[in-house]
């Protein structure tokens, strides 16, 4: 399951339904004591209630009921499922989803002296009479229900709850669907949370203000999620349950001797009482796992730094692991300012970190930030703004341009105006591309401009980008700066915006590459080295597409490894093996007479 959504009514600073939209790396950004953290952290208690419990003070002081309301909504959904019986169902056959086809999921709290804690299906329910309450029937009442309303029963499995339902939303002529809340955590529609909340993805928040002490947060929290994601390795939970039977049924024999055993010495108190296995065992409790230093010092002990730094390798080894394993359940990991305590250089791997996690197929990533330096290497359209009104409500903006220049003034995020050329692209996949390629050739002859390393270059993505390329396209296009647009020809129609640029007089050039994309410039060996997939392509092969077939990835998530992994591995050698005409050095040194 991934998480689309998140919705918040009268918690904290939320009092108006405010609406999150969550992607694969999403970064909350905003000033200090905006709401940043609050948004992580009602999202902790949504799926675990752990690190951060919910409190009748999270309430809103102003809300006009006393009521707090987290809302999640999700899409790759589990299909088929088990609910309140053994049968195999889905949920839009239950009529457990929204007319979108997702599933929304609410959890409220009165706000009394202590908050109890109830659960809803938000969905496109049926609602007509003596058809709006199948889910809370028992076996028994379904058949009953049956009876009443004249079902034709031939070929319904009586023992099969899901079959019974669908038997008898099929007899009504009008369902009368329309939006309802389903409460799933009283009475029998209680088992079908508990199979439910199986199937959320596992939620992990590492915050950046936690005191110091044994169980310190950087790093247990690690170290516990370990545990858990070890837990839900496919394979491990079907052995578990093995052990749970095997210890329940012994234990429930043991119990009934002991009742046998009782009801001779005296009848009247054994009929009171009954043998019951109360509840299964809480696995990821039973196993501890830490990090000792072999110094004998303790970790907790070291310096704040020290310890980020383990989370900055959990996140590395994490990345790692998903890239060779491929996935298993799905993860989001939210982080509070992770460019705390860390240098720049650690700050630029632990973001590294992240990207790469996004990419992978089940995994999610939520930041928080309010540092310019860091959000200038996130991508804008990722984004999410929290900013304070007059009236002290909070409204989220979604990064795109027109936000832009709110986000740079409250970072005091400012143009580099050392930019002398500004070279557009397509995507951020071609940004790393071409620094790739300029870096290699540049080692190899240092007249050649090293795109990274040059402050008078700065890249515009035209596809959407990072904070910086927005922020110096954004202001530079007022500053007559010449542009250079280097585009794929997979895409017949920028020949036409190609033909524009050609057509200035401010020293502005563009073309489209001779091969296909950018990615048939690389070579088969680079692609080996860095993905471990060999590869036979020609210049128009669609490369991205041929490797996502290999590798099981889809074209996006190919064209952000090869990236990543594939360009680094290019030399000056093989660039020249793959471009024997010189088209790519070319490039790079038109770029350079211009500077």
């Amino acid at each position: 399951m991934k998480l689309e959504s998140v919705t918040l009514k009268n918690f904290r600073a939320y009092r108006d339904e405010t609406t999150v939209r969550i992607g694969d790396l999403t970064t909350v950004i905003g000033r200090n004591d905006v709401g940043k953290s609050s948004i992580l952290e009602a999202l902790e208690i949504f799926f675990n209630n752990d690190t951060i419990k919910f409190e009748a003070a999270d309430c809103h002081i102003r809300a006009d009921e006393r009521v707090v309301e987290i809302v999640c909504e999700f899409s790759d959904l589990p299909d088929p499922l088990v609910l309140d019986a053994q049968a195999e169902t889905t949920l839009a056959q239950e009529y457990l989803l929204t007319d979108r086809g997702t599933l929304r999921i609410k959890k409220s709290w009165a706000c009394a002296a202590k908050p109890k804690e109830e659960v809803f299906v938000c969905a496109n329910h049926p609602s007509a009479g003596n058809y709006d309450d199948l889910l809370q029937l028992t076996q028994t009442q379904l058949r009953a229900r049956m009876r009443d309303l004249g079902v034709n029963e031939d070929g319904v499995n009586r023992n099969s709850n899901p079959a019974m339902r669908a038997a008898i939303w099929g007899h009504s002529a009008d369902l009368q669907l329309v939006t309802t809340d389903i409460a799933v955590t009283k009475a029998d529609s209680k088992q079908i949370w508990d199979r439910l909340s199986t199937h959320l993805p596992l939620f992990a928040l590492f915050q950046s203000d936690r005191a110091s002490r044994d169980s310190d947060s950087e790093v247990q929290d690690p170290m516990k999620l370990a545990v858990a994601t070890a837990l839900a390795e496919p394979g491990i939970q079907e052995r578990l349950a093995e052990v749970v039977t095997a210890v329940r049924t012994k234990a429930v024999e043991l119990a009934v001797r002991t009742h046998q055993a009782l009801t001779r010495l005296d009848p009247g108190l054994a009929e009171e009482l009954v043998p019951d296995f109360k509840s299964d065992p809480k696995w990821s409790g039973l196993f501890s796992l830490t990090l000792n230093s072999d110094d004998g010092i303790p970790v907790n002990k070291r310096g704040s730094g020290i310890r980020r730094m383990i989370l900055v390798s959990f996140f590395r080894a994490e990345a790692e692991r998903r890239l060779a394993e491929g996935t298993s359940r799905n993860i989001i990991y939210a982080i509070e300012e992770p460019e705390t305590s860390q240098h720049p250089h650690n700050q630029k791997i632990l973001l590294e970190s992240f990207k790469d996690l996004s990419a992978e197929e089940g995994c999610q990533v939520l930041l928080s930030t309010h540092s310019p330096g860091f959000a200038n290497y996130l991508q804008l359209d990722g984004f999410r703004f929290v900013s304070k009104q007059e009236d002290g409500s909070r409204i989220v903006q979604e990064g795109n341009e027109d936000v832009l220049p709110r986000i740079a003034e409250a970072l005091g995020v400012v143009p580099d105006h050392r930019v002398r050329v500004l070279l557009c692209v397509e995507g951020p996949n071609d940004v790393e591309a071409l620094k790739c390629l300029s870096r290699a050739l540049n080692i190899d002859d240092p007249t050649i401009p090293d795109l990274d390393a040059n402050p008078a270059i700065a890249f515009v993505v035209l596809g959407g980008g990072t904070l910086s390329h927005w922020v110096n396209g954004h202001y530079l296009r007022g500053l007559n700066r010449p542009e250079v647009h280097l585009y794929d020809s997979d895409v017949q129609a920028y020949g036409q915006s190609i033909a524009e640029v050609n057509r200035r007089v401010d020293g502005s050039w563009g073309l489209q590459t001779l091969k296909l994309e950018i990615e048939n410039y690389l070579h088969p060996d680079a692609i080996f080295e860095g993905i471990n997939c060999r590869i036979a392509f020609t210049d128009n092969d669609d490369v991205p597409a041929l490797v996502g077939a290999q590798m099981n990835w889809n074209a996006n998530n190919s064209k952000k490894k090869l990236a990543k992994f594939a360009f680094p591995k290019m030399t000056a050698e093989r660039i020249r093996q793959r471009d024997p005409n010189g088209e790519v050095e070319g490039w790079f040194r038109r770029i350079g007479a211009m500077l």
